[in-house]
């Protein structure tokens, strides 16, 4: 099943087209370590920033009948010591490695990509896109073709490893941001981040459920916004894609590659069907593979033309 399964990107060997994204499980190397374990081709960092971040206050998560909004509020404890934490998983594992960071502005990205430059990560994936720190930077840098461009550009002057752009679907023209990032010098695209933000309110208590009011959400009901996001930016650029967004089994995962996804991400699902849900995806991608005569994920494909596409 492992041959059947594997995938290159960007020139590194996973085992299986699963990626565990930022932000998902705790900053520990063990945690990062058990997704492999579990089955995941890929793992990400939590996003770090120069310094070390708190977060909000709780309660910072809350479910919905369509999925999770959180307002985490990008805690972490810094750029130092998260690359610390990488050295100890790469002490354990040779799987590839995204460490993922946030800055408000160009400047403090390329700080924190000459950062990166000496730790363990195969691969650098800018957070552009994270909205529940709303209040604190305005809106997400990835709603502006403009400043994706002008970000990944400064970052790819200093960075020794491959850039990731990591964008957000609350845009009118996702395909536009993509194509700003290609310009800009990315070497793949990330997408989507999660939506919204949202809002929650017990009835009851006649209060906001979040402490910071919004958070964003993820989860099964994000999926459709996911596919389609996916496929908008496929088709402006030819960039390799890490579709994420609601995927929960297998089929999820198989959508996501069809719409143009060369890797796929699974967050919430870890919520909900435990760090297992790796290896049970795939288990449920190959039964896919058997049931359509597919040797490989790679005969995947996208789907077919459709007639209004240009």
């Amino acid at each position: 099943m492992g041959d059947r399964l594997s995938v290159t990107f960007l020139g590194k060997d996973l085992t299986a087209p699963l990626v565990l994204p930022a932000g998902v499980v705790g900053m520990s190397y063990s945690s990062l370590f058990r997704a492999i374990q579990s089955g995941a081709g890929m793992v990400t960092s939590k996003s770090f920033t120069l310094e070390p971040r708190d977060g909000h206050r709780g309660p910072v998560v809350s479910e919905f009948e369509g999925g999770i909004m959180n307002c985490m509020g990008l805690c972490n404890p810094g750029i130092r010591e998260g690359i610390g934490e990488l050295r100890e998983f790469r002490k354990v594992c040779d799987a590839p490695l995204i460490v993922s960071v946030f800055a408000s502005a160009a400047d403090g990205f390329t700080e924190l990509a000459r950062f990166t430059n000496d730790s363990p990560a195969d691969f650098l994936e800018l957070n552009l896109s994270c909205p529940n720190v709303h209040g604190e930077f305005g809106v997400p840098l990835a709603s502006s073709p403009e400043k994706v461009e002008s970000i990944v550009a400064s970052v790819k002057g200093v960075s020794r490893l491959p850039v990731i752009a990591k964008l957000s679907p609350n845009v009118p023209d996702i395909a536009a941001i993509s194509a700003a990032a290609e310009r800009g010098g990315a070497d793949a695209l990330c997408l989507i981040n999660t939506v919204g933000p949202g809002m929650a309110i017990d009835i009851r208590a006649r209060k906001p459920v979040l402490s910071n009011l919004f958070g964003g959400m993820s989860g099964p009901a994000v999926k459709p916004i996911a596919v389609r996001a996916v496929y908008e930016a496929r088709r402006v650029s030819r960039l390799p894609i890490i579709g994420m967004g609601g995927v929960n089994c297998g089929e999820d995962a198989v959508e996501l590659m069809m719409a143009g996804a060369a890797i796929v991400g699974v967050g919430t699902a870890v919520y909900y069907r435990g760090m297992e849900v790796f290896g049970s995806i795939r288990e449920e991608i190959n039964a896919f593979l058997e049931e359509t005569g597919r040797e490989s994920v790679g005969e995947i494909g996208r789907i077919e033309k459709v007639e209004d596409e240009t």
